[in-house]
């Protein structure tokens, strides 16, 4: 009687078979013998044959064929090299990575015969803005105060550091936290920077009294803090208590904290001002804001007269266009290239300088260990200046001819005779206040980056076209002003310059197709000409709605039933 299995049955054993011998269990005697039992196959002979077929059988019978397969295949490559000639292998050609090479030089080449017979038969300068008065009208609508002025808090006396514009914006953000805080404002002072280097005041930018008298009803404004408080500082204005104030700052802070300092103290300073204030605040501190940057800042007499004449000899020289010229603000000068890090075709030369110019204007910034300069990604991320040629060829594939006038406002172009050679060529009625204006005119504000930088934003301001080429505070200040002389629309051409970097780079881009980006994106730049503020925008980029309100067209013909 046999026990129960409680083990599965695999069908070859009943319980009644005997177990299988031990021997037969063995792969290797199982295999010699069943070797020996086949009639029709040889058994190695010979010490070779014998070592070869066990090594065989191993290899086989672990697996270890996939150990030596990457040696079997490293053997056979090395073998059919050796017998392939060195003299046939394919160059393989390496283009450098896009952006990292200077290319537009090659691409005006390849395009000027087809963009110079192109004959663009429509006007583009008067029918360049499709979208200017969509959905209605922004006008101005900065009201001022006709009421009296309470009893002063005290005296504040701003340090404004910058070039013109970042100090306009220190002057306006002045005011509005002058009047908020119900404080008496000091004119301004401008510091000597180290890159503008121009020791011009207030007065020698601005009309002073002018901007007192605008501001009479909403803000106290004096030139110099009476004498009987600075007698308490010994007549020294850095002994008075200096607040150093965070970037973009809320006003809150100001009422909580500098507001009871001043109440203090009678006086306070703040130094450096720029930027100290955040764009989104109350109305309240929007109406000065907008009152100060369009009301009441005028340029001096001198500089006011001399920008309306250029702005009539530019008119005069547009007469086949109905006195609509261009203006374009080329950053192109000799610190503006070498703080972009940028290459361009210059070579070594143009090496030499720009670490020549590094040096001289931020000491060692740009040598830090560890820093890496990548030229091909700044370009290629849109932050490398546009060249005069490279302005060029965008604006004549946005539709702009040979007869076509432009103001160019700049200062002095790095290597100008080289590259400002192709730019005249594609636009040789080009003008800049050098040109337009004598050298006895331009005598005054030679020596004065600011002064200049004003003539220029003059004339830039009453074109048809404004075309901004790097940003910055002088074409963002530009951007809102036009907005509020033209009905909320901005008239200004605002580059992808991430996109122009990959078609300046391409070889194999033809004229038409070229064109035809150039005219999308100039037809972008009119669709958003007009937009709104959004919380955290400039006012002085977008002044609506804060400093200007919409007319719409029922309004227009409402007024006009009335009257």
């Amino acid at each position: 009687m046999h026990a129960y299995n409680r083990l599965p049955n695999s069908g070859h054993n009943s319980p009644s078979s005997p177990p299988s011998s031990p021997v037969s269990r063995s792969p290797r005697l199982r295999n010699r013998s069943s070797a020996a039992g086949r009639p029709g196959r040889a058994v190695p002979k010979t010490l070779a044959q014998r070592l070869a077929w066990i090594l065989l059988s191993v290899l086989l019978k672990r697996q270890g064929i996939f150990l030596f397969a990457p040696l079997l295949y490293i053997s056979f490559i090395l073998f059919y090299m050796g017998t392939v000639s060195f003299d046939v292998v394919p160059v393989i050609k390496h283009r450098p990575a896009p952006g990292s090479v200077y290319r537009s030089p090659q691409l005006y080449a390849k395009l000027r015969s087809e963009m110079d017979s192109d004959n663009f038969s429509v006007d583009t300068i008067s029918t360049i803005w499709k979208h200017s008065y969509k959905g209605g009208e922004w006008r101005p609508c900065t009201n001022k105060s006709s009421g009296g002025l309470p009893e002063s808090n005290g005296y504040i006396y701003v340090e404004a550091n910058g070039g013109l514009n970042q100090q306009r914006t220190s002057i306006c953000n002045a005011v509005a936290v002058a009047g908020y805080l119900n404080a008496t404002l000091v004119i301004p002072h401008f510091h000597f920077h180290s890159i503008w280097r121009d020791p011009s005041k207030f007065g020698d930018i601005y009309d002073e009294e002018f901007f007192v008298k605008a501001l009479e009803n909403d803000v106290r404004i004096v030139d110099r803090v009476p004498g009987y408080i600075m007698e308490r500082f010994d007549y020294n204005m850095s002994n008075v208590y200096n607040f150093r104030i965070k970037a973009w700052s809320s006003i809150n802070y100001y009422r909580d904290s500098v507001l009871p300092k001043l109440l203090e103290e009678k006086i306070i300073r703040i130094s450096p001002f720029a930027n100290r204030l955040s764009f989104d605040a109350p109305p309240p501190v929007q109406r000065l804001r907008c009152l100060a940057n369009y009301q009441a800042l005028r340029f001096s007499s001198s500089i006011s007269s001399l920008g309306n004449t250029l702005v009539s000899r530019m008119k005069e020289h547009s007469a086949n266009n109905s006195g609509k010229y261009i203006s374009v603000h080329l950053r192109f000068e000799e610190d503006m290239v070498a703080f972009s890090c940028c290459i361009y075709d210059g070579g070594d030369g143009e090496k030499r300088d720009m670490d020549a110019a590094r040096e001289r204007g931020w000491k060692g910034k740009f040598t830090k260990p560890g820093r890496v300069i990548r030229p091909g990604a700044i370009r290629l991320n849109g932050k490398c200046p546009l060249t005069p040629l490279e302005v060029g060829l965008m604006l004549r594939g946005m539709g702009f001819d040979k007869s076509t006038s432009i103001f160019l406002a700049s200062g002095r172009i790095y290597d100008s005779q080289r590259h400002m050679a192709p730019l005249l060529e594609m636009f040789p009625l080009l003008q800049t206040k050098e040109m337009l204006a004598s050298a006895e005119e331009l005598a005054p504000f030679q020596n004065y980056s600011s002064r200049m930088a004003a003539i220029d934003y003059t004339v830039c301001l009453h074109s048809e076209v404004f075309v901004t080429t790097q940003g910055g505070n002088f074409p963002h200040f530009l951007l809102g002003h036009r907005r509020y002389l033209y009905g909320g629309h901005s008239r200004t051409i605002r580059p992808d310059k991430r996109k122009l970097a990959l078609l300046f780079d391409n070889p194999n881009i033809g004229w038409k197709s070229f064109k035809r980006q150039m005219l999308n994106m100039r037809a972008h730049s009119d669709s958003k000409g007009i937009e709104l503020k959004r919380p955290n925008d400039s006012i002085y980029s977008f002044p609506c709605p804060d400093c200007m309100c919409r007319i719409n067209k029922t309004e227009d013909s409402r007024s006009s039933s009335v009257t």
